[in-house]
């Protein structure tokens, strides 16, 4: 595929600017948030190179969600037109990929990431619902991947103000470092060993080495082992380059102009720690387990959370604690577990 693709409009040819990254599949996964979407699929409209494909996972698997990425599909094709055919033979840019039920962020990220390796993706951009790319993204990002197989871009805030990222991961403890510096430094990016599935970008050699984002976490800490794999195979870089923002107005404690600590749900809660467990069997597996120190790390895991339920989710104060409790509890079983296995590379 050329650099500049002609399509014929009312009969006329046009040049459409194609994606500086080849074959970029744009990841969405979706959930009962059709306005927040809506706001997506404007930002993708915008975008000034016209990415491969969009891969369009709905968890709620409903007609108006659909509807919605028909019009969406639509939109593309009369802008950009069609594309490259994928491994199937479709040329449409839109995929619409409803599930049975509700199979979390995880699961999302892991069948969309499935579904676009299949037909032949190159790079997958992926993202939740509740984000807007900036109109250059694409450009900024490809700035990068000549040189770096993972690239996390920054982002802004729902505010337009910095959002700032805990790119490091403490992987003894377990927790990202609340401290590490915020300055990028003449290079322009970091090193880093995690992942965000807001706005993360990686190449299909990733995927193949590394195998699909795990499922079974169904919410949090499934992109941070993503990004923790990744960084056995590469060297992952966080840029600060901007290429998202965030939609969703979040509840928040402000600490001191520094960092916030964002409301969440008692079903967050409680994966937050369950899934603390499957972050220590990776570990395991990668040789990288130090039960105290990751004792220690669950820890204060558990004391931000009850933190955060003071001082942002008051009102969630009984019930979270529970949550967090049994997450615990539930995270000692599945660390125990004699059937679990690691996600299996896919070549």
């Amino acid at each position: 595929m050329s650099e500049n693709e002609e399509t014929v409009e009312n009969g006329v040819a046009a040049s459409v600017a194609q994606s500086p990254i080849e074959k970029l599949a744009i990841v969405v996964v979706t959930y009962k948030r059709q306005e927040l979407l809506a706001t997506l699929f404007d930002s993708i409209e915008k975008l000034t190179v016209a990415p491969w494909r969009v891969v369009v996972v709905d968890n709620e698997h409903s007609d108006k969600t659909r509807g919605m990425v028909e019009e969406f599909s639509a939109a593309l094709a009369a802008q950009w037109g069609e594309t490259e055919a994928d491994e199937s033979g479709n040329t449409a840019r839109v995929l619409y990929e409803p599930q049975a039920g509700n199979i979390g962020g995880s699961g999302g990220f892991s069948n969309g990431v499935k579904k676009a390796y299949e037909i032949g993706a190159e790079w997958f951009w992926v993202m939740d619902d509740d984000v807007a790319v900036l109109p250059n993204a694409i450009q900024e990002l490809s700035k990068w991947t000549p040189r770096h197989d993972v690239v996390q871009g920054s982002r802004l805030d729902y505010d337009g103000g910095d959002f700032y990222w805990q790119y490091d991961f403490i992987v003894p403890l377990g927790i990202p470092n609340p401290i590490a510096p915020a300055a990028f430094g003449p290079s322009g990016y970091r090193t880093m060993d995690t992942m965000c599935f807001e706005g993360g970008l990686f190449r299909r050699n990733i995927v193949e080495q590394i195998g699909l984002p795990d499922p079974r976490f169904f919410i949090y800490w499934d992109d941070t082992i993503y990004g923790y794999l990744a960084s056995k195979v590469t060297d992952p870089i966080v840029v600060r380059d901007k290429i998202i923002r965030r939609t969703r107005v979040i509840g928040n404690w402000d600490i001191a102009g520094v960092r916030q600590l964002n409301s969440t749900s008692d079903m967050n809660r409680y994966h937050i720690m369950r899934n603390r467990g499957y972050m220590a069997r990776y570990f395991m597996a990668h040789g990288d387990y130090r039960p105290a120190l990751f004792g220690l790390g669950t820890l204060l895991t558990a004391i931000k959370e009850v933190i955060r339920l003071v001082a942002v989710d008051r009102e969630h104060l009984k019930t979270g604690l529970k949550q967090i409790a049994k997450g615990w509890v539930d995270s000692r079983k599945l660390l125990h577990d004699p059937n679990w296995k690691p996600m299996p590379p896919l070549k």
